[in-house]
C-alpha cells in the first residue's frame, strides 16, 4: 500500500470518528451512542497499528511545518462527558509492563485527546502533506492518542459486555411436576 493510500484510508476513518464523537456529544446518536463509539474507537485502532507497524516516517526537513490552529475540544469534552455521565468514568493500569497502579480515567478525555492528535494530522493531509500527516498520526498513535484509544475501547467493551451479560439469572425450571 502506498503512504499516500494509506493517509486516504486513515483520514476516512479519522473523519468518521470525528463525526461520531460530535454526533453522540449532540445526543443525537441515541441508543446507538456507545455502539458507535465502539465502532469508531475500533476502527481508529486498527488505523493507529497499521501506522505502528510501518517502518519510522521521518520528515526529509526533520521539522513538521506549521498547522493552522487546531480547534479547542475542550467544549466538545464538556458535552461528552454529559452524555457519557453514567460511564464516563473508569479505571486502567496506565502501564500494563510498567507500575501496576489503577488509575482513574474518563471517557471523554480520552475521546478528546484522541480527536485532538487526529485533528492536527488531519490538518497536514488536507493541506496535501501526506508525510507529515503520516509522521503526526504514526508518533503521536506510540506516545499519547494510541495509548487512549486502547483504554478507551477497553471501557467501551466493557459497558457493551455488561450490558448483554449481567443479566438477571431465568428461574430453573421445575421438572419435577
Amino acid at each position: 500500500m502506498s503512504d499516500a493510500q494509506l493517509a486516504q484510508d486513515v483520514a476516512l476513518d479519522v473523519r468518521s470518528f470525528l463525526e461520531t464523537l460530535e454526533a453522540v456529544a449532540a445526543g443525537e446518536a441515541g441508543d446507538a451512542s456507545i455502539s458507535l463509539l465502539l465502532l469508531d474507537v475500533a476502527r481508529i485502532c486498527v488505523a493507529g497499528a497499521q501506522l505502528g507497524a510501518l517502518t519510522d516516517v521521518i520528515l526529509e526537513s526533520n521539522v513538521e511545518p506549521v498547522v493552522q490552529s487546531v480547534p479547542d475540544v475542550d467544549a466538545l469534552r464538556v458535552r461528552l462527558a454529559e452524555e457519557l455521565e453514567p460511564i464516563d468514568e473508569y479505571t486502567e493500569v496506565f502501564d500494563p509492563y510498567g507500575d501496576n497502579e489503577l488509575v482513574p480515567y474518563f471517557l471523554s478525555d480520552d475521546l478528546t485527546e484522541i480527536a485532538g492528535d487526529l485533528v492536527h494530522g488531519l490538518r497536514h493531509f488536507d493541506a496535501g502533506r501526506v508525510e507529515e500527516s503520516l509522521w503526526w498520526w504514526q508518533f503521536t498513535y506510540l506516545n499519547h492518542w494510541g495509548t487512549h484509544a486502547g483504554a478507551a475501547l477497553r471501557a467501551l467493551q466493557s459497558v457493551v459486555a455488561h450490558a448483554r451479560l449481567d443479566a438477571l439469572p431465568e428461574p430453573a425450571l421445575d421438572l419435577g411436576e
